[in-house]
């Protein structure tokens, strides 16, 4: 809430004038409006609202004059002088007579004469302030004039008898009150007066010392102190009004029988729930529909201030005298603050003197502040206190140039939204178990359909069974009955040729036969029916397990598509091994042959040596033809065998592994290979895995890549400077030494690690290797520490490091000394590069000279075979006044 500052009021629209032409026509505003659109709704843009909530829309301080018209004593006294002011309404000046023939001419955002009413005074100077706090922002009405013009009457008159007489705080009030609502906004207010620079609590008169507290981020003001009353409806506001009232300090002087002795400040504190809309958001779909996210519910919080001020007056009008004319001269003190902070806002002082009352402190966001501020100026008529009226005047004038940003203050209401989400979580979990119970119905009643059709199949089943039994057994019957029938008569008749002795009716035995047989097909038939009756049973049954049959079969298709599927990608896997074997096949024979033709010994990792010269042969030996390793990227793709360092089986890893050191070798890979994750999976493979051969390639692999300046700060952020520590100092094998030595050797000639480098322990695991006492070993060791020397006297020169060497505080002075002159060349010459780096500060001279170093700089200023190192060294002991010291003193001859 502090006021702004001079160079945030650049060029920002000033109103008024204090010459007396007309010539300040940009004060003139058909509204005393301001220029924020606005919005009686409590839902908005989140856009818009977001863009003034955070840049603020500029409004300058509005001015209004309202001249009070002539009391008892001024129409006696003054019966015979016309009035010292003349009112034009209708152009919102006024002119002040200077004298009978000289008048000055003042323009004002309006001009209020004698016949004013309250409400057309409110309407015009506090509604437009009142509906900006409504809508989020402060708001400042403040009346300022010579004491008895009409400020209380203006700004606190209650109007008990009168309505219409009702002054600028009840209806502002009114106004918050129709405007906000009960249930989710809330009114508070506090009443408080300025009496001799000590803020007293008008609703509560013990309470009579309240302190100021600043927040020392936002300058926001505030009194924690203060009574705060919450407001329900008018009524209650009234009576607070009342209360505070009777506890104001007020005298009697000569120019007022009810002088306020102490500015009146009213603070209603505003805060309103409102909800924001989201832009609207296409859908998937190419049509023209939208929908809206989910609203925000915010707060805002603004206040309103109304401020009555005290009269100015002079002393010997008004006739204090006591303890009333240091009522008097506090209250000039605190205007005359006032007047000059607004003076020195006005005119963009790089200093406001804010401290200086603490009237100014309370009203420090109404002037060059966030809120939107109305000021009205009460004048009297007389032609006596014409002096008193001008200061008046160009008090407000003065005020006009002032520009305030405004700001809206709202904060998202967590309460509301968290009350909201648990009301939707509610509705969603009632949903969901709404909808489970649906489903569980649904199973429930498919279940008992399903076995109301079984039972109705098995019945039907029964029915047909019975009735097919039914139908058999009359037929057997019925046979029987006829083959017993026929039997019967047969005997008969034979009993009847035997009685008379006629042999008419003989039964023969072909006959008998041909009924046997008949009998024995009847029984034939019954069995049959029994067996059709035994396979509809069995039918049935098959019938109720069917669906059973149909899951599983589903479930063995499934597992055959599964095991399909994990088949297929073996195969790829094994076609892409048999590729990457064959080019690494090629790509080993045709590269042993040109070493052999060209009478080198041969090696099979190309990108396993980092050293220059290595590569160059590589290059060259591979010119004028394609990379058979980029034609494996090509035909298998670089992603898949990166894949493949994660397969489970060793040979696989081992192999992918070193198909990707291979590719690192080719400059053109490398960063495809970063790029695509390959340094990270080689990092992990050196953490993961105890595997001799799998560690030896992954490190030839990140040395290779360690080449590169961004795969160097990439090895050394995913923590590679300790995982080939680590690697260092478990490995015995010469090579895979050879592959970690030559990594951090190349990390060793980049600037920028140096000091991370010795703080992961990257130093002492080069020296921890010289344990191995391979030359190759050796020689990667020897070239790491030459170009860490060098980085690091490059450093020191820069001004960047200093103290002494890294390289000498890990003990590496001794090795250095004892191989500078080594029978290997490679480790002689980078051993002689980092004794002269090392000598090139006076602050490393005393611990090379105690461990032998300065015999072997003489040898090498002598007898090395290259002059760029032999130079070199003449250069450094020749300018070294602690070397040139020791060597006079040891009579050497340089």
């Amino acid at each position: 809430m502090a006021m702004a500052s001079s160079s945030s009021r650049n060029g920002a629209v000033r109103g008024g004038s204090m010459r007396p032409v007309s010539g300040s026509s940009n004060l003139r505003s058909s509204s005393f409006k301001s220029r924020i659109p606005s919005s009686s709704a409590p839902r908005r843009n989140s856009t818009s609202s977001a863009s003034l909530a955070d840049n603020g829309v500029p409004g300058r301080v509005r001015v209004a004059v309202r001249l009070r018209p002539r009391n008892a004593d001024e129409s006696v006294a003054d019966a015979d002088f016309a009035d010292c002011v003349e009112l034009q309404p209708e152009l919102k000046r006024l002119k002040l007579r200077k004298n009978n023939w000289d008048t000055e001419t003042y323009e004002f955002d309006d001009v209020l004469t004698e016949a004013a009413s309250q409400k057309r005074v409110y309407q015009v100077v506090a509604k437009p302030v009142v509906e900006s706090v409504l809508e989020g922002y402060n708001g400042t009405v403040m009346a300022y004039g010579q004491t008895g013009t009409g400020k209380t009457f203006t700004l606190g008159r209650l109007g008990d008898e009168d309505t219409a007489a009702r002054g600028i705080m009840v209806r502002s009030m009114e106004d918050i009150i129709a405007g906000t609502s009960l249930d989710t906004d809330s009114v508070s207010v506090s009443y408080l007066q300025l009496y001799m620079e000590t803020i007293q609590d008008l609703l509560d008169p013990s309470n009579d010392n309240i302190a100021i507290v600043e927040d020392p981020k936002t300058g926001d003001v505030s009194l924690p102190g203060a009574t705060h009353v919450e407001i329900r409806n008018q009524q209650n506001f009234l009576e607070l009004l009342q209360l505070g009232e009777t506890h104001r300090v007020a005298a009697n002087t000569k120019l007022n029988t009810e002088s306020s002795r102490s500015h009146a400040i009213l603070m209603v504190h505003v805060k309103r729930s409102v909800v924001e809309n989201e832009d609207p958001v296409s859908t998937e779909t190419e049509n023209s529909s939208h929908f809206l996210r989910p609203s925000k519910p915010l707060v805002r919080r603004s206040k309103l201030v109304l401020v009555d001020l005290a009269g100015s007056e002079r002393v010997h009008k008004s006739g204090s005298e006591g303890h009333m004319l240091e009522e008097a001269k506090s209250i000039n003190l605190s205007l005359s603050a006032l007047g000059k902070c607004i003076n020195a806002i006005a005119e963009n002082s790089p200093h406001v003197p804010l401290r200086d009352s603490k009237l100014t402190r309370l009203l420090r966001d109404s002037f060059g502040g966030t809120a939107r501020t109305s000021l009205i100026v009460t004048i009297g008529p007389s032609p006596r206190h014409r002096g008193e009226t001008t200061s008046t005047i160009l008090f407000g004038q003065r005020a006009m140039k002032v520009e305030n940003m405004l700001k809206i203050k709202e904060e998202f209401d967590y309460k509301s939204l968290s009350k909201k989400l648990e009301v939707q979580l509610d509705k969603v979990i009632a949903e969901n178990e709404r909808q489970l119970k649906a489903f569980d119905d649904d199973v429930e009643r498919i279940n008992r359909q399903a076995q109301n059709r079984i039972s109705e199949v098995e019945k039907n089943f029964a029915e047909a069974l019975e009735k097919e039994k039914l139908k058999c057994q009359m037929e057997y019957m019925e046979s029987v009955k006829k083959l017993e029938e026929k039997l019967i008569s047969s005997q008969r008749n034979h009993e009847n040729g035997k009685r008379n002795g006629e042999v008419n009716g003989v039964v023969t035995a072909s006959e008998f036969t041909r009924l046997k047989e008949s009998l024995e097909n009847e029984m034939r038939l019954r069995k049959a029916a029994e067996e059709e009756v035994s396979k509809i049973k069995s039918q049935s049954t098959l019938k109720t397990k069917s669906g059973e049959g149909e899951d599983a079969g589903i479930s063995r298709l499934q597992k055959l598509l599964e095991d399909e599927a994990i088949q297929k990608k073996k195969l790829e896997e094994e076609v892409t091994i048999l590729r990457s074997q064959l080019v690494q096949l090629t790509f080993e024979a045709d590269q042993m042959r040109r070493c052999l033709d060209s009478g080198a010994p041969g090696n099979s990792f190309s990108g396993t040596d980092s050293l220059p010269s290595r590569h160059s042969q590589a290059r060259e030996s591979l010119n004028g033809q394609k990379a058979p390793f980029a034609t494996l990227c090509e035909q298998v793709g670089l992603q898949k065998i990166l894949q493949l360092l994660e397969s489970d089986d060793a040979n696989i890893r081992i192999h992918a592994v070193k198909v990707v050191a291979n590719l690192a070798a080719e400059e053109a890979n490398q960063e495809k290979i970063v790029e695509a994750g390959g340094l990270t999976s080689l990092l992990m493979l050196l953490r993961s895995y105890e595997d001799e051969t799998v560690r030896r390639v992954a490190a030839g692999a990140i040395a290779n890549l360690a080449m590169n300046e961004v795969s160097q700060q990439l090895i050394v952020d995913q923590g590679g400077i300790s995982l080939l520590s680590l690697t260092a100092a478990d490995a015995e094998d010469p090579q895979t030494l050879r592959m970690v030595a030559g990594a951090i050797a190349n990390l060793c000639g980049n600037d920028k690690l140096q000091a991370r480098l010795w703080s992961d322990g990257g130093i002492k695991a080069l020296l921890g290797m010289v344990r191995c006492g391979h030359p190759d070993v050796l020689a990667q060791v020897a070239r790491g520490i030459a170009n860490f020397a060098k980085c690091e006297s490059r450093a020191t020169t820069q001004g960047v490091k200093s103290g002494r060497s890294l390289l000498i505080e890990d003990g590496a002075l001794p090795w250095i000394v004892q191989h500078a002159n080594d029978e290997a060349a490679p480790i002689r010459r980078h051993i002689e590069l980092a004794l002269c780096h090392l000598a090139q500060h006076e602050v490393n001279a005393k611990e090379m000279i105690s461990g032998g170093a300065l015999w072997e700089l003489v040898r090498i200023s002598k007898e090395c075979s290259r002059e760029d190192i032999r130079s070199l060294a003449h250069r450094t002991l020749s300018s070294s006044p602690v070397f040139r010291s020791e060597i006079r003193r040891l009579g050497i001859q340089f």
